[in-house]
Protein backbone atom coordinates (compact mmCIF):
# COMPACT_ATOMS: atom_id res chain seq x y z
CA UNK A 1 0.00 0.00 0.00
CA UNK A 2 1.24 3.45 -0.89
CA UNK A 3 0.53 6.33 1.51
CA UNK A 4 -0.80 9.37 -0.34
CA UNK A 5 -1.73 11.87 2.38
CA UNK A 6 -1.58 12.20 6.17
CA UNK A 7 -3.34 14.22 8.84
CA UNK A 8 -2.04 14.67 12.41
CA UNK A 9 -4.52 14.58 15.31
CA UNK A 10 -4.36 14.52 19.10
CA UNK A 11 -4.36 10.70 19.05
CA UNK A 12 -1.90 10.20 16.20
CA UNK A 13 -1.61 10.42 12.45
CA UNK A 14 -4.28 9.25 10.04
CA UNK A 15 -3.25 8.35 6.50
CA UNK A 16 -5.03 7.71 3.24
CA UNK A 17 -3.34 5.01 1.21
CA UNK A 18 -3.95 3.40 -2.14
CA UNK A 19 -3.50 -0.31 -2.83
CA UNK A 20 -2.78 -2.16 -6.05
CA UNK A 21 -6.48 -2.51 -6.93
CA UNK A 22 -6.81 1.32 -6.90
CA UNK A 23 -8.98 1.39 -3.75
CA UNK A 24 -8.33 4.04 -1.10
CA UNK A 25 -7.91 3.16 2.57
CA UNK A 26 -8.08 5.37 5.65
CA UNK A 27 -5.30 4.08 7.91
CA UNK A 28 -4.59 4.48 11.62
CA UNK A 29 -1.79 2.76 13.51
CA UNK A 30 -0.84 0.81 10.34
CA UNK A 31 -4.38 -0.65 10.12
CA UNK A 32 -6.75 -0.14 7.21
CA UNK A 33 -10.13 1.10 8.36
CA UNK A 34 -11.95 0.21 5.12
CA UNK A 35 -11.69 0.57 1.36
CA UNK A 36 -13.29 3.21 -0.82
CA UNK A 37 -13.51 4.20 -4.48
CA UNK A 38 -12.03 7.69 -4.08
CA UNK A 39 -9.82 9.69 -1.77
CA UNK A 40 -12.80 11.89 -0.87
CA UNK A 41 -14.95 8.85 -0.03
CA UNK A 42 -12.21 7.59 2.31
CA UNK A 43 -11.85 10.99 3.99
CA UNK A 44 -15.62 11.42 4.34
CA UNK A 45 -16.05 7.97 5.91
CA UNK A 46 -13.22 8.70 8.31
CA UNK A 47 -14.43 12.07 9.55
CA UNK A 48 -18.04 10.87 9.75
CA UNK A 49 -16.90 7.99 11.98
CA UNK A 50 -18.15 5.42 9.43
CA UNK A 51 -15.04 3.24 9.28
CA UNK A 52 -13.90 0.24 11.27
CA UNK A 53 -13.61 1.13 14.97
CA UNK A 54 -10.58 3.12 16.07
CA UNK A 55 -9.05 2.67 19.51
CA UNK A 56 -6.65 5.09 21.15
CA UNK A 57 -3.07 3.77 21.19
CA UNK A 58 -2.59 5.34 24.65
CA UNK A 59 -5.77 4.39 26.49
CA UNK A 60 -7.31 1.62 24.41
CA UNK A 61 -10.62 3.51 24.47
CA UNK A 62 -12.91 3.65 21.45
CA UNK A 63 -12.44 6.97 19.61
CA UNK A 64 -15.17 9.01 17.93
CA UNK A 65 -13.16 10.16 14.92
CA UNK A 66 -15.68 12.88 14.10
CA UNK A 67 -14.48 14.81 17.18
CA UNK A 68 -10.85 15.07 15.98
CA UNK A 69 -11.38 18.05 13.64
CA UNK A 70 -9.91 16.30 10.61
CA UNK A 71 -10.24 18.45 7.50
CA UNK A 72 -12.81 17.24 4.95
CA UNK A 73 -10.74 18.98 2.26
CA UNK A 74 -8.04 16.41 1.55
CA UNK A 75 -5.99 19.09 -0.21
CA UNK A 76 -5.28 20.45 3.28
CA UNK A 77 -3.74 17.11 4.33
CA UNK A 78 0.05 16.59 4.18
CA UNK A 79 0.97 15.16 0.80
CA UNK A 80 4.75 15.22 1.07
CA UNK A 81 5.12 11.54 0.08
Amino acid sequence: MRILISYPTDIGIFDIGQCENKKYHPIYNDTSLGKYDSVQDAVDALIENKTSPVYSMETGDLVDISTLNISRNYLEWDSSY
